[in-house]
């Protein structure tokens, strides 16, 4: 399938103006007899988008009823849109076929695909991914990361590799080949617009319906139950923090895991081998080498030994995720505006404690509320081998974290050891409150816990914001 196919002379409306379809209209308006742009933000709220989408001839509806009458051949939602509202089956019913941009890049399968999705891990985990492959061609990164592919697809030959993260949205109505398809790990996330865990759950294991192989952790109950389940004709590698019992691999199976300092590997016919240690890998934390291990994984037969010890070794991070922003009178910042749930946080806490030298660390917490449960966080916080001497508390879920940390029996010991909480609605307010709370020493972490929607348009505008806040000090 190639563009011309997919649109040519087809009525096209995409639901949503934003970051997966903007460079879809601009192809969709090649090639479309018509092509309408639907959003529940006004024209002036769009901004340049709408100006944009008028410029390629683009009918907008927008406001309240925007998802009214849709009768067009060809519906593209985006991720954030449940597939199943009255509205979309109102268009189903009327002979409009609806679909999304993944869904639709995933189905012409240019060429191999190495997909990723998970709770947390998965942008890091992709990245990696896309530095560790090694095809005849070039290697392009996309899906929920931030950039598109279906736009993409006339660029794309089968010499390439695409390194694709989907999020349980995109995933939702996925029924498309995959070659490799990992789920890092699975735990309570965007119950928010998910009906249930369950159904959370499905959206993800969506992934390996017809994945060639499937990438799995063996650590995370959910994830491991789902590797137990799959058919013998779906090879499954799982991967470790711990050695794997020989009794878990079927024929065709294969393990990543981590002995010691070091990490193996043992494939079909070839046998152990050690891949790296954990000295090789630049970045903390053992969320770090679970994510290194599952990019170790993806990418077996695409890429060499030689290679993974280079990437590790180099390869500093991404933005928004455990990132040093600056030392200022003996205290270091760092933004992990990309920790949208407590598990993230969990695992930032115990990569900066990880260090050589730990400090004592000031977490501001709370934002937009995503109705995932916090006790993880207060566990993470509370326990009495735990670096953080004092949390801050801000946004919409402020309040909420902060029943759940006075509640934990944990919470009269750790104030008796100076364990300070503070809590200011006004994230600009809490910056500067943690910044007043730092001492010499010690370490000033944004790791919200929530997401970003309550007062930012997304983690990395807030993350941004952080790192003017914390430069302005």
């Amino acid at each position: 399938m190639n563009l011309q196919e997919l649109f040519g002379g087809r009525r096209v409306t995409l639901l949503g103006a934003g970051v997966s379809h903007m460079p879809l209209a601009e192809v969709a308006a090649k090639y479309a007899s018509l092509l309408t742009v639907r959003d529940k933000k006004s024209p002036a709220e769009l901004g340049e988008n709408a100006v944009r989408l008028e410029a390629l001839g683009a009918k907008l509806i927008t406001g309240d009823g925007y998802l009214r009458d849709i009768d067009e051949d060809l519906v593209f939602r985006s991720p954030g849109i449940r597939p199943d509202l009255p509205e979309l089956n109102e268009a189903r019913a009327r002979g409009s076929v609806v679909t999304s941009e993944m869904e639709c890049f995933l189905a012409a399968h240019p060429c191999p695909v190495y997909a990723i999705t998970g709770s947390d891990g998965k942008t890091p985990t992709t990245t990696l991914t896309s530095l560790l492959l090694m095809p005849k061609g070039k290697v392009i990164l996309g899906g929920n990361i931030g950039e598109p592919l279906l736009y993409r697809l006339p660029l794309i030959t089968p010499d390439d590799a695409v390194a694709a993260e989907l999020s349980s949205f995109q995933l939702m109505t996925v029924d498309a080949p995959i070659d490799v398809a990992a789920i890092t790990n699975i735990t309570p996330n965007h119950l928010n617009w998910h009906t249930s865990m369950e159904e959370y759950i499905e959206a993800k294991a969506r992934i390996l319906a017809r994945a060639g192989r499937a990438v799995l952790n063996y650590d995370n109950g959910v994830t491991r139950s789902l590797g137990e389940t799959l058919p013998v004709t779906t090879p499954v590698t799982w991967f470790s923090l711990a050695p794997i019992p020989d009794a878990v691999l079927r024929t065709g199976d294969s393990r990543v895991w981590l002995e010691g300092e070091t990490v193996f590997a043992e494939f079909p016919g070839e046998g152990r081998a050690a891949v790296m240690t954990r000295a090789d890998i630049r970045l903390p934390g053992m969320h770090n080498v679970a994510n290194y291990m599952t990019a170790v994984a993806v990418t077996h037969g695409c890429t060499t030994a030689e290679r993974i010890r280079e990437v590790a070794r180099t390869f500093g991070g991404v933005e928004h995720r455990l990132e040093f922003v600056r030392e200022r009178d003996g205290v270091t910042y760092y933004n992990g505006s990309i920790d949208s749930s407590p598990t993230r946080t969990a695992a930032a806490l115990s990569a900066l404690a990880d260090r050589p030298t730990p400090s004592p660390v000031v977490l501001i917490a709370g934002g937009y509320d995503k109705h995932i449960p916090y006790e993880p966080l207060a566990e993470a916080v509370l326990d009495p081998g735990s670096h953080v001497r004092a949390v801050v508390l801000t946004g919409d879920t402020g309040p909420k974290i902060r029943d759940v940390l006075l509640a934990h029996p944990a919470y009269p010991e750790a104030v008796k050891r100076g364990f300070v909480l503070a809590e200011n609605a006004d994230f600009d307010e809490a910056v500067r409150e943690a910044s007043r709370i730092a001492r010499p020493g010690d370490t000033v972490l944004l790791s919200p816990a929530s997401a970003s929607f309550d007062h930012f348009r997304n983690f990395e505008e807030r993350g941004r914001h952080f790192k003017d806040l914390v430069h302005a000090l």
